[in-house]
């Protein structure tokens, strides 16, 4: 006897009723990829809810507002404790560049928890082309860069100078320029140093400590916990030539590592594996 199309999709329905749970309690990595798309998905969606919005104003740095506050409670629905530090060194009333480490896209959750008034990040060209995410993220003034063409970048930075003291902006970078899943730091590009020293702004060092206790892509494992994030005293860069920029960006970077070991094992953030010697937490400077 032929089964209607109707019974099919019925049965189809209970027989994922079943599976999702099942999958959900029995294997951690489905509850991870299960996780990482629900965060990608609900992203997508939120920027869909926030485009008619900031469309409003048009492409204004302000609309970072708007975004932060529809973004501010995923750390709720993850579990995961965001504490913050240090929040009373951002400059009070001038242009700055903020320099962070990248670790995951999870980085947006402690970006919004401590997002300065008219600040927005520089990101790759990529993300204006990710659908509802890219257009809100235009919107809100996020400025792109094609790292492919390097004569392009250079100009946008050198607009992105300008901009900074013409109109009273400040920009969050990620000098690692990649993701870094390792429990660390990569070396760092120079672009940030290169622009706080050419607009002769402070740079304002910013230091999430390690996932690794709830997050971790190469075991598939996301689950509950807390992140501090660290925000460090101002760097002058006045009076800095781009000849200073290669130990300047050393000294950043130095004094970021150093803070994102202490934060990482200090309870409050990362795990018991950056206290090995030699681990991936210590790397040679």
């Amino acid at each position: 006897m032929e089964l209607w199309p109707g019974v099919w999709m019925l049965l189809f329905f209970l027989l994922l009723l079943f599976l999702l749970p099942t999958l959900w309690f029995c294997s951690p990595s489905a509850k991870y990829f299960f996780k990482m798309a629900f965060y990608n998905g609900w992203i997508l969606f939120l920027a869909v809810l926030a485009i008619p919005v900031c469309a409003v104003r048009g492409r204004n740095v302000e609309n970072m507002k708007i975004l932060r506050l529809m973004l501010l409670h995923i750390k709720y629905l993850y579990g995961i404790r965001v504490e913050v530090r240090g929040a009373h060194h951002f400059p009070p009333s001038q242009p700055y560049v903020v320099v962070s480490n990248h670790q995951s896209s999870l980085d947006l959750l402690g970006m919004m928890e401590v997002l300065p008034g008219r600040c927005v990040p520089i990101a790759k060209r990529e993300l204006l082309w990710a659908g509802s995410a890219g257009l809100a993220c235009w919107l809100a003034g996020v400025i792109f860069i094609d790292r492919k063409r390097t004569g392009d970048a250079i100009s946008v930075m050198s607009e992105v100078a300008q901009t900074l003291l013409t109109q009273d902006v400040r920009v969050w970078v990620f000098p690692e320029g990649t993701r870094n899943h390792n429990g660390s730091m990569l070396p760092f590009k120079r672009g940030a140093f290169h622009l706080a020293v050419q607009a002769q702004v402070p740079i304002v060092p910013i230091v999430m400590s390690s996932y690794q206790d709830f997050y971790c892509k190469k075991e598939r494992r996301f689950t509950s916990g807390r992140c501090q994030v660290r925000v460090l005293p101002p760097v002058p860069t006045e009076g800095l030539t781009p000849d200073d920029v290669p130990a300047l960006a050393d000294r950043v970077r130095h004094s970021m590592l150093t803070v994102f070991r202490e934060i990482s094992t200090d309870g409050r953030g990362g795990g018991d594996y950056l206290k090995k010697p030699g681990g991936v937490g210590e790397p040679r400077l």
